[in-house]
């Protein structure tokens, strides 16, 4: 595995993006319904907002996962934390497998993804609010070093949904960095295409 990262174009990238967030296994993302031009707007929409970007990870080429870097301050996170100095927030998708799964991609990926973050010396804290109920990625989260803060009441990413309830959670560099070693000894059974 060979990952990079570079800046989603939301026209040219609309198909593959649709083709992962409208499938069943990223239900939490909240755009199963989302028609292909959906997919259009709503990264042009982060692309010019300013304090949201979104970039295409890929393995050895290939697109692998989606990664969404912003500012906590500028979102509805501002309204149930203290945003501190150095605080960005994630969000993740990993694309379907398109084969047999790989152990421990998805781990690989989340570590990379991580360090990609941690890479911007002013990157002090990462922060994710991923969705109560996604007990996958809670779990993920907690090998890299994320401590659970407590839930928080959000705006719904699903239409169908009144309001979302995120899992607050926070890691210091200094707790990834101490996840390193632990996970790279011992690959965790991860796979490429779990449900995020």
């Amino acid at each position: 595995m060979s990952f990079t990262f570079r800046p989603v174009d939301p026209v040219t990238d609309a198909p593959v993006l649709h083709s992962w967030v409208s499938q069943e296994y990223a239900r939490f993302w909240g755009m199963v319904s989302a028609s292909e031009q959906d997919v259009v707007e709503e990264y042009t929409n982060i692309s010019d907002s300013g304090h949201h970007q979104a970039f295409l990870g890929l393995d050895d080429g290939v697109p692998a996962f989606l990664m969404e870097r912003y500012r906590p301050e500028s979102s509805p996170l501002a309204d149930v934390y203290e945003v501190q100095p150095g605080d960005v927030g994630m969000h993740l998708l990993v694309s379907p497998p398109s084969g047999e799964p790989q152990p421990g991609f998805t781990t690989s990926v989340m570590q990379a993804v991580m360090a990609e973050l941690f890479a911007d010396a002013e990157t002090l804290r990462v922060v994710v609010e991923p969705d109560a109920r996604n007990h996958k990625i809670h779990v993920l989260n907690e090998k890299v070093g994320f401590r659970p803060h407590g839930v928080v009441t959000l705006p719904a990413v699903d239409p169908a949904e009144d309001h979302k309830q995120g899992l607050l959670s926070f890691c210091t560099r200094e707790d990834f960095l101490a996840t390193l070693t632990p996970i790279l000894a011992a690959p965790v059974a991860a796979t490429r295409g779990e449900s995020l």
